[in-house]
């Protein structure tokens, strides 16, 4: 606590005062801001105007704040102020940018400045950046979502293997073996899913771990060069490989007894920059016709593996079988 009592007479404090709350206001990475009652901007803290990139204040100066929100914290901002008129604090969250346009979220508490008379006479708005707690929040709603699928897509699997194990005619206790043979091999495949957070894989053994274990190692060729994949690139490509595996066993060229699938990557280094090619294509099974609307799955395989090899991808639907392709730079599959 900072000690004023011994600092000389009353008008040296005030400057010793003064210049301790500029201080405070210029370290603090809060942006504090003084309203008139009617909303408009009179002052801005030195590390407001940072965090808000604001290099001229008299630029902004009695604008009103309530323009600088967007969608539902306008509103925010508008029934905030109304409250403090009226004597009362509140406290939002919204997206606002910086004067220089960068999208920013912050965490708003608003208070009425009382005079002497113990009325409102000015309004203060306290804002502090969470735009990184916003994106985890984000994050972590994505991984809900990508779990709740994988969860379904699990399932859907373990039923589709239950299926063509029990309708192989085999005896019973040979059925059952091979379908716990199977569910272990699927479980390994999860397993590679949860390492690769954190740990690199060869593309063969990827393929080897999610896609072969399915109980039809004779009808799927793969075939490519060496290569080594990140760990969100590993991530990606499983998610990607477990789904499309699952949809050719529910619809495709694993539902029925004689279709195939072929998995083949390639390198062109004498592209510039060097490229790196896989592709997914089925053949034998049902005549596939494009689907009238396509679902989440085939949008996480397109959109995940894009971003994540920073490439592009996209599901084809001959009559003879779907066809994925990924093309994407060779560097960005052990980009980190």
């Amino acid at each position: 606590m900072h000690d004023f009592a011994d600092e000389g007479p009353a008008p040296e404090r005030h400057e010793v005062d003064a210049r301790f709350m500029r201080s405070l206001l210029a370290a603090s990475d809060d942006c504090i801001k003084v309203l008139t009652l009617d909303g408009r901007l009179s002052f801005m803290s030195q590390g407001g105007r940072r965090v808000m990139e604001v290099s001229d204040f008299n630029a902004v100066k009695g604008c009103p704040w309530p323009d600088f929100w967007q969608g539902a914290g306008n509103a925010d901002a508008k029934a905030a102020i109304e409250a403090a008129r009226a004597g009362r604090s509140s406290r939002f969250q919204g997206a606002a940018n910086t004067a220089l346009g960068n999208p920013r979220w912050w965490d708003v508490q608003v208070s009425p400045i009382l005079g002497p008379d113990g009325r409102p006479e000015s309004i203060l708005s306290v804002s502090r950046d969470v735009t990184e707690l916003k994106r985890a929040e984000e994050r972590q709603r994505l991984l809900a979502l990508e779990l709740k699928h994988r969860i379904k897509n699990t399932i859907a699997m373990i039923q589709a293997i239950a299926n063509q194990t029990l309708r192989s005619g085999a005896e019973l206790a040979d059925a059952k073996a091979a379908l716990m043979d199977r569910l272990k091999n699927m479980g390994d495949a999860q397993d590679l899913l949860t390492q690769s957070v954190w740990s690199r894989a060869r593309m063969d053994e990827l393929v080897a771990r999610v896609v072969m274990p399915q109980g039809e190692a004779d009808r799927i060729v793969c075939d490519g060069p060496d290569v080594e994949l990140s760990s969100k690139c590993t991530l990606a490509m499983s998610l990607a490989l477990h789904e499309l595996t699952t949809n050719a066993m529910k619809y495709g060229a694993l539902s029925g007894d004689v279709g195939r699938v072929s998995v083949a990557w390639t390198i062109d280094r004498a592209a510039s920059p060097p490229q790196f090619r896989f592709e997914w294509r089925e053949t034998g099974g049902p005549v596939v016709s494009p689907p009238a609307q396509v679902g989440f799955g085939s949008r996480m395989i397109e959109r995940a593996l894009a971003g994540y090899f920073a490439g592009t991808a996209g599901m084809d639907y001959p009559p003879t079988g779907v066809v994925f392709t990924l093309v994407a730079p060779l560097e960005a599959l052990t980009a980190d």
